[in-house]
């Protein structure tokens, strides 16, 4: 089983469990009864030049352990104030020790849309994230067949919730657009051995329609690498253990800008 397998298997668990608990009636009732979001999150890639999603993560199955002490909610801000244009926040449990109570706070204590970044099976768990204040969600191509991510993507359009779908090869970036994505991210990292190759963006952008929004995820380390991405026509980039890693996030989020 790869990392990517083992992490879908444990969603489904973790869905069956939450079901027990709260129906998927009974969470859907509720989603519904919130107001309509207004896509905030892919409004706010759609302004000129190229957007920041800053990225709130615990830990990641390829490099363990990134923040022990994870002052998720100064960390928000922080990128915040720094000027990012939407926050991820991690809530798988097991491999990033992710939880939705940090995207819950985090989302009440920002401005700036969030998203939920978890491996979502099941329409039961785009519910929860607009119960928990996201903006939008995180769909992967790789366990999702066409018909579920057209499904999916329904769902978060009753919400009024922007499903931003993942894909990492041809296949799954044809598959992304044809079920009707309108925010395309296209993962330098193979879930399937989180391996990276910041080359994977450029190598499939022109299979992404310029009028769905292209953002390239993962590897991004440097001011080099970000110039790179707006270059080759990205709408926003999404960095994650760079920015964990910084001591300084404002100053960090400022030298990666720096080439723009």
């Amino acid at each position: 089983m790869t990392i990517l397998e083992e992490l879908a298997e444990s969603a489904r668990e973790r869905v069956k469990a939450a079901k027990a608990a709260v129906s998927a009636r009974e969470i859907r009732r509720r989603a519904e009864a919130l107001e309509r979001g207004e896509f905030a999150f892919e409004n706010a890639l759609k302004k000129p030049g190229l957007s920041f999603i800053c990225e709130c993560k615990k830990a990641s199955p390829s490099k363990g352990l990134i923040s022990p002490d994870f002052p998720y909610l100064h960390i928000a801000k922080e990128y915040e104030a720094a000027g990012a244009d939407c926050i991820s926040v991690l809530t798988e449990p097991g491999r990033f020790l992710g939880s939705g109570e940090y995207l819950k706070e985090i989302a009440a204590a920002v401005t700036i849309p969030c998203l939920r970044k978890d491996f979502v099976v099941d329409e039961y768990m785009i519910y929860g994230a607009k119960l928990l204040g996201a903006q939008a969600v995180l769909l992967i191509c790789a366990i999702l067949e066409k018909e579920q991510l057209k499904e999916y993507i329904g769902v978060c359009d009753l919400l009024g919730l922007t499903a931003l779908v993942e894909a990492h090869d041809e296949g799954e970036a044809e598959a992304a657009v044809e079920a009707g994505a309108r925010v395309i991210g296209v993962n330098n990292r193979n879930l399937k051995d989180f391996s990276v190759d910041t080359r994977n963006s450029c190598r499939l952008r022109d299979l992404i329609p310029r009028d769905i929004l292209f953002v390239s995820e993962s590897g991004v380390k440097s001011a080099e690498d970000v110039a790179k991405i707006r270059d080759m026509g990205a709408d926003a980039v999404l960095i994650g253990e760079t920015l964990m890693r910084a001591p300084d996030k404002r100053a960090k989020l400022d030298e990666l800008r720096s080439l723009l």
